[in-house]
């Protein structure tokens, strides 16, 4: 990306949003039905050559594309998008830090790798040593991401909004572009991840269950992030060799935090990405990468928790009536109406047995996928933004804690934080759960 023009790049992406805006020109005035596998595929070959935010940004198509349900040979093309990037190399590397850190890094740092711990869209991670030994990982944004940023996000509005690629109401897409957009310039600024990294860490000072990497906030910039280094072994590892203590403490520990975040704290570490996640011997899990954090309000959350507690205690129509108020059903169709019950109730309606054991015998994924089919044929029923990073992260989290084989009474768990909601939404003083 460093070495391509903007103008250059802007014809590139041009040329990609006029291909996808050809399919919407078709099936608009021509009457002509669009292939969106097959236009799922040429969008993925033409992101899938360019790097930093236009790489990221197809990413965030991938994200849009679940959010919205869409058919899986779609969101099949789609997740190609997610690969790790090429490594930068280290001499650009170490030229952004001395500019960055207006110092020699070899001055900053007692040691520091030269091979990087890993490549992303966005950025490369590298393993270094400061001069009192403490062991950290140094961030370095890719060049061009943030001069780049404004022509791939205006790519991505014209790829989905002219594209018509998922089919979807304008209305909703602008939503739900809007919160993609607004996360995605909050994680290519290395100040705002420090910053994040601090609230987290104050939060979960001291909780034996989790430990997070503090920020070495006097070597932080925009494009430059040290941070200390968390030690433990990837998800594949403890389910493999773990014992089942600590995949049962893992596994419940990620239920924990995800709804404590969400429904108490209000703010959601929303990268849910496996490599995101380390784990020590006996359960205790490291948590990493703080970029992508979404802050709810407790109005939508008390709204959210009340449309999913009446589907969890089986109440159709008082789930419908949530579902009005909260937005995401904005019609009257008997039809919609019964299928929007119908996802609500396959998502929720199994976890009412008592406890369940993940990974044995049931698959929320599965028992919804039709059920999504079915609301995906009616635009009345539409996604709110606010939603899209939080079914992110529970549907990364849940596929975690199905490897894992977690055993919980997941229904009783969840009524607390959702009447916790409530409550506070509605302005009862109620303890933490």
């Amino acid at each position: 990306m460093a070495g391509e023009s903007r103008l250059a790049r802007l014809a590139r992406l041009g040329g990609l949003t006029s291909r996808m805006t050809g399919y919407g020109v078709r099936e608009r005035l021509l009457g002509a039905t669009v292939d969106r596998a097959e236009a799922a595929r040429e969008l993925v070959d033409s992101l899938s050559r360019l790097k930093g935010a236009a790489m990221k940004v197809g990413q965030q198509i991938s994200l849009v594309a679940s959010a919205l349900d869409l058919p899986d040979d779609v969101q099949r093309s789609l997740r190609r998008l997610e690969r790790e990037a090429e490594p930068v190399p280290w001499w650009t590397v170490h030229q952004i830090l001395e500019r960055e850190l207006e110092e020699h890094p070899d001055d900053v740092f007692a040691s520091i790798d030269r091979e990087p711990l890993g490549t992303a869209s966005l950025a490369q991670a590298h393993a270094a040593t400061l001069a009192d030994g403490r062991r950290v990982v140094v961030k370095v944004l890719h060049p061009g991401v943030l001069e780049g940023l404004d022509t791939d996000l205006l790519a991505l509005r014209a790829v989905l909004a002219g594209g018509r690629l998922v089919g979807r109401s304008d209305r909703e897409l602008k939503g739900i572009l809007h919160e993609v957009e607004a996360r995605l310039r909050e994680e290519v600024d290395y100040l705002q991840e420090a910053a994040n990294l601090e609230a987290f860490s104050t939060l979960y000072a001291g909780d034996p269950r989790v430990v997070m990497p503090a920020p070495h906030v006097d070597l932080c910039t925009r494009r430059v992030l040290v941070l200390d280094r968390v030690e433990g072994v990837p998800l594949h590892e403890l389910v493999a060799t773990g014992s089942a203590e600590a995949r049962q403490r893992a596994g419940l520990t990620l239920a924990e935090l995800f709804f404590e975040m969400t429904f108490v704290h209000r703010l959601l570490h929303a990268d849910p990405h496996p490599g995101n996640y380390l784990f020590q011997p006996d359960g205790t899990v490291g948590l990493l990468d703080f970029g992508c954090v979404k802050r709810f309000d407790e109005f939508f959350l008390g709204g959210y928790a009340r449309t999913a507690l009446c589907a969890l205690r089986g109440d159709r129509e008082g789930t419908l009536a949530a579902a009005r108020d909260l937005g995401t059903w904005t019609g009257e169709t008997p039809e919609a109406g019964e299928a929007l019950w119908a996802f609500c109730n396959a998502a929720l309606g199994p976890w009412r047995a008592g406890p369940m054991v993940l990974g044995k015998g049931e698959n929320l994924v599965t028992r919804t996928r039709a059920a999504a089919e079915e609301i995906w044929k009616h635009p009345e029923i539409m996604g709110v933004p606010d939603m899209v990073y939080l079914h992110r992260t529970l549907a990364g989290l849940y596929t975690m804690a199905r490897a894992l084989e977690v055993e919980h009474d997941w229904a009783a768990l969840l009524e607390r934080y959702l009447v916790y909601a409530v409550d506070v939404a509605e302005g009862r003083s109620r303890p933490v759960p």
